[in-house]
């Protein structure tokens, strides 16, 4: 698989610490930003992405690709990411292995997806058809899950090695999603991180969530709980250094406590990554 480079440890770029990013952001490496809100021909927010661009790497990551639908792709949503990416030549491009829609309509959630030989088909040429819109290896997360399907005929971690292998995508794995995925479902957490093909995969995603005892959702407007900083550390042994970021979309603190979360993840990273290991510059 093409080499993808290592950022080293990232924040999603939110707006109300686009004025500190400009000012200076000791301790992020990179920032991943959410393509829709930039799929504008201008506007404040591009323009602070356009300053913020020039030094910092940034990734794009999409809730909007619909992948997984049965509608045929939206050419048009698709060109304007196309353009989005060529005007800030992002490390890499992201959205989540998910529908969010069909018959025109748009959930705005991620709606999972039958683990089964013909939705896999069915994804493997959606996907062919998007790298080549691209001219790039598309990247999709693993997306948090709170029912399963009768029939299955993959685990998960089978059916993204799958997809992976014969489609050439790369994996985001979130590991935060596949903790709260573990709580609804009663899944081995450890074993399904065990399973997920290392070269596959070139970014985690950390974040928190909220626990209602029985069943967990993905919120993303806490900090990150201890099981899925444990996660974390059996992560980095497992993959060694993979571009890791924390996402942040409601109650966002000050971007000091962020960048004090990152760089927890940064200490319990390093013993585990070869001595000398520095990023790639992908700016």
């Amino acid at each position: 698989m093409q080499p993808f480079p290592w950022l080293g440890f990232g924040l999603g770029l939110r707006p109300p610490h686009f004025q500190e990013v400009l000012d200076g952001a000791p301790g992020v490496d990179w920032f991943e930003i959410l393509s829709e809100n930039f799929m504008v021909a201008g506007g404040k927010p591009c323009h602070y992405l356009t300053q913020i661009r020039a030094d910092y790497p940034i990734v794009m990551h999409g809730v909007s690709m619909n992948i997984g639908s049965a509608d045929p792709l939206d050419m048009d949503y698709l060109c304007r990411l196309k353009a989005l990416m060529i005007r800030i030549e992002p490390a890499w491009v992201s959205d989540h292995l998910c529908w969010t829609g069909v018959a025109g309509y748009n959930s705005h959630d991620l709606l999972p997806l039958p683990l089964t030989q013909g939705v896999l088909d069915h994804l493997c040429e959606r996907i062919h058809r998007v790298q080549d819109c691209l001219g790039r290896p598309l990247v999709l997360e693993n997306a948090s899950t709170y029912l399963e399907f009768a029939q299955a005929d993959y685990s998960e971690p089978e059916f993204l090695n799958q997809l992976s292998q014969r489609s050439g995508c790369r994996l985001l794995l979130d590991l935060n999603n596949i903790y709260v995925s573990s709580r609804n479902h009663g899944f081995d957490a450890n074993g399904y991180l065990d399973a997920i093909a290392q070269e596959a995969v070139v970014q985690f995603h950390l974040a928190g969530h909220t626990d209602y005892g029985d069943y967990v959702i993905d919120t993303h407007d806490h900090p990150i709980v201890d099981p899925v900083w444990t996660l974390f550390e059996r992560a980095v042994r497992r993959f060694g250094p993979v571009s890791t970021m924390i996402e942040r979309d409601d109650h966002i603190p000050p971007f000091a406590e962020l960048v004090t979360e990152l760089g927890r993840a940064r200490t319990m990273a390093a013993p585990h990554w070869p001595p000398g290991r520095h990023n790639v510059d992908a700016r």
